[in-house]
């Protein structure tokens, strides 16, 4: 347990964890709220080819969507590799202070182009706040519960998607998708506020640099965990980014239905993250593992059965159980291969989901507007599934061929003598 940790009550400690999620609820509605939207901003800011063409309109839409995320791959690298030896605590206020600013600027932007740029603005800081949140979750929280550190931070997320985003998607609905958004820029507002009064001081890491930060990016093992979150879990948002085609088109509900089938994603997505923290902490690379399996099988379900309504919720909520299982146990994987660059690797795992983001969006989009309907993302998100399980497959070899080389290295004769001559101490037998 830190000093920070120990000086402060249990109520103090519950309300600092608290802020923390907060962000990560704005951070949620912000992200998904546009998957709900996306009929309604085709219709505002591409009225010629809604008119035309709503299924090509529905996919440029889906720009708005791989923007943001594209905010996100840049954001996370760059932001963590300059900011982790400073003050967390100041760096999260501001990153929550960017975060209401950007989220204004996509609300009041007047035309699609402008949007989309505000879009990628506002997910620039979303990477390196869940990054350094999970690091000051983990030290409120104690030692051997990482991940459920970062599954807690996460929560916000996942309960945005039961609460947040089915909402303001609903206010979007009555009111405008750029309301929609000033609500989720007030969000962010409150969260600034509270992170100011309750988060503890907590120091950055005086000796980190940003070439140290940098070195992540030296090892296989953080390129393979990165590529296994990008395309596996593309499978996920290329689902995702289309519920609100899918339920009314596919299943032929209402427009009005498509909050509750957020609702059902959202309380899958909650579900599954505490599951995937308990199952990270056992350990990580199994759990990645397991969790691409259901996340398989979910989408299989809900292939076979969205022409129902039953088969749409039961579908969407193993959909959004297991990828969300997923997202703790590829962050827990990604900082125990990253080494010293801990703030780099709690970062970059939202690149890589967010890279999944885009990307599921963009080929989601790119399916349906080739006329394969709105059930093609589905099948995507399958196929995406299996370069997952192999880059994943591949991280595994890696360090087992790393450990492997380490322990000839330490069994070789006279190595015991070279590291008493370095100042080393011998294994212990």
């Amino acid at each position: 347990m830190t000093a920070t940790s120990v000086s402060l009550t249990p109520a103090r400690t519950r309300l600092a964890l608290l802020a923390l999620a907060l962000g990560g609820f704005g951070i949620g509605t912000t992200e998904f709220v546009a998957m709900g939207l996306l009929p309604d901003i085709a219709r505002d800011l591409l009225p010629d080819m809604w008119a035309t063409n709503p299924e090509q309109a529905l996919g440029r839409a889906g720009w708005v969507i791989s923007a943001y995320a594209a905010g996100v791959v840049v954001g996370a690298p760059t932001i963590a590799a300059f900011v982790a030896r400073f003050p967390r605590r100041q760096i999260l206020i501001a990153l929550a202070a960017a975060f209401t600013v950007g989220t204004v600027a996509s609300a009041l932007a007047p035309t699609f182009p402008t949007v989309v740029a505000a879009r990628f603005l506002a997910g620039l800081p979303h990477g390196a706040y869940f990054g350094i949140a999970a690091l000051v979750a983990a030290s409120l929280m104690g030692p051997g519960r990482r991940g459920r550190a970062v599954a807690l931070v996460l929560s916000g997320l996942t309960i945005a998607n039961v609460i947040g985003v089915p909402l303001i998607t609903y206010l979007g609905q009555q009111e405008g998708w750029r309301v929609a958004y000033l609500a989720v820029a007030g969000i962010f507002a409150l969260t600034t506020v509270a992170m100011w009064r309750v988060v503890p001081q907590q120091p950055g890491d005086p000796t980190a640099t940003i070439a140290r930060e940098l070195r992540a990016f030296s090892r296989p093992a953080v390129w393979f965990a990165l590529m296994t979150g990008a395309i596996g879990f593309g499978g996920f948002f290329a689902v995702y980014s289309y519920v609100s085609p899918l339920a009314t088109t596919v299943t032929g509900t209402t427009e009005s239905f498509v909050p509750w089938a957020l609702v059902t994603v959202g309380v899958g997505m909650t579900v599954g993250n505490q599951i995937g923290g308990r199952l990270a902490d056992r350990g990580a690379l199994r759990a990645v593992f397991l969790l691409f399996g259901a996340l398989a099988a979910s989408l299989l379900v809900l292939i076979a059965a969205a022409g129902h309504l039953w088969g749409l919720l039961v579908g969407l909520f193993l959909v959004g159980a297991s990828a969300a299982a997923l997202s703790p146990a590829i962050q827990t994987r990604l900082m125990d291969v990253a080494g010293d660059s801990q703030t780099m690797a709690a970062a970059l795992n939202h690149s890589a989901l967010n890279l999944g983001n885009s990307l599921g969006a963009f080929l989601g989009g790119v399916v349906i507007a080739a006329g394969y309907g709105y059930l093609s993302p589905t099948w995507l998100g399958l196929a995406l599934c299996v370069p997952g399980v192999l880059f994943a497959l591949a991280g595994w070899w890696t360090t087992h061929r790393a450990r492997g080389a380490r322990a000839e290295r330490d069994d070789a004769p006279g190595a015991n003598q070279q590291r008493v001559e370095a100042g080393e101490h011998a294994p212990c037998p």
